[in-house]
């Protein structure tokens, strides 16, 4: 084997595509990564996670496995409840991996392992109390205080991004109308492109044309792409969704008061583009502007690895000395 170290521990994340599987070290370093497509019933899931091990194991020495799970775990992180892009459904899932691949195991929500990640390793260490604010497909969110994940009394805390914010608004895949993550996430700017484009003619946008000829051809990438090159659709999108941001970063802080928000998830790749408004936004919103400390709102540091890191380190906590 090329690494002996029982400070190995592997860290998957597992997307509705593709699982990807790294060996993780005590500095939060990926030494070596393998993925494979993710199977859609839980005993393909299980045997290609096992698979991946064992190809790992073929040249490291792996101490334990972690394991960053879409959905809902509950509070002692032993049974996947429910996740809408993985096969499992109130299932002991840690103890069934443990069984199959004779070393420690631990799960964990996807943006928890985000979050310890960046705790460990990236833009929140050393602090206190945070949050990680992540913007992708829809909203993740984690607290974090005095180095603890705060998961609330049933394991489901903080879901910012099922509050209402537009009574009777946008239908939300969750069952309610409205959702902050309707409004503000990478599906959303579609949305908001259609009704933008729908209420406004946006004479020589490219975007605004594309949109008219087939809404279904767009997609966030394209619409980020086209707010850089400075088409004006696509600005006007950008423009909302900042909008929308800096008023959920406003609700966060008036709830939590944390001393530092990180905007994470696939979105914050194109944060020089609306950052700097959705924090005048948000500090307009938040209750007694102008009065009290305002967060520090910045991008998160290890980008798509913060999951596969994080799990790793706390997976390495089952074997710690």
């Amino acid at each position: 084997m090329s690494e002996t170290s029982s400070s190995l521990t592997v860290g998957f994340d597992i997307g509705g595509t593709n699982m990807r599987a790294g060996v993780v070290d005590d500095r939060g370093r990926i030494i070596d990564a393998r993925s494979l497509p993710s199977p859609r019933d839980a005993a393909g899931m299980e045997a290609s996670i096992a698979r991946l091990v064992e190809l790992l194991r073929r040249d490291h020495d792996i101490a334990a496995v972690g394991v960053a799970v879409a959905g809902f775990l509950d509070p002692s992180c032993e049974v996947v409840r429910f996740a809408p892009h993985l096969p499992w459904r109130d299932a002991p899932v840690r103890a069934i991996l443990e069984e199959r691949l004779g070393l420690p195991v631990r799960l964990e929500h996807d943006a928890n392992s985000a979050a310890w990640g960046e705790y460990r390793f990236g833009g929140a260490r050393g602090v206190d109390t945070w949050v990680l604010f992540a913007v992708g497909t829809g909203i993740g969110a984690t607290l974090m205080t005095k180095g603890e994940i705060f998961r609330g009394a049933y394991g489901t805390a903080p879901e910012f991004g099922h509050l209402t914010v537009v009574p009777g608004g946008r239908p939300c895949p969750c069952g309610k109308l409205g959702c902050l993550e309707r409004y503000c996430s990478g599906t959303a700017l579609m949305d908001s492109a259609v009704e933008l484009v729908h209420r406004s003619r946006f004479s020589g946008s490219a975007l605004a044309a594309q949109v008219r000829r087939d809404p279904t051809s767009v997609d966030g990438l394209q619409i980020m792409k086209a707010a850089r090159e400075g088409d004006a659709a696509g600005m006007a999108v950008v423009e909302e969704f900042s909008t929308w941001l800096g008023r959920g970063l406003s609700i966060v802080a008036d709830v939590l008061d944390p001393e530092l928000i990180l905007l994470g998830g696939g979105v914050s790749r194109d944060a020089d583009l609306y950052l700097d408004q959705a924090r005048e936004q948000f500090s307009s919103q938040i209750v007694g502007t102008g009065y009290r400390p305002l967060a520090r709102v910045a991008t998160a540091e290890l980008g798509a690895d913060a999951g596969m890191i994080g799990v790793a380190d706390l997976a390495r906590g089952l074997v710690a000395g």
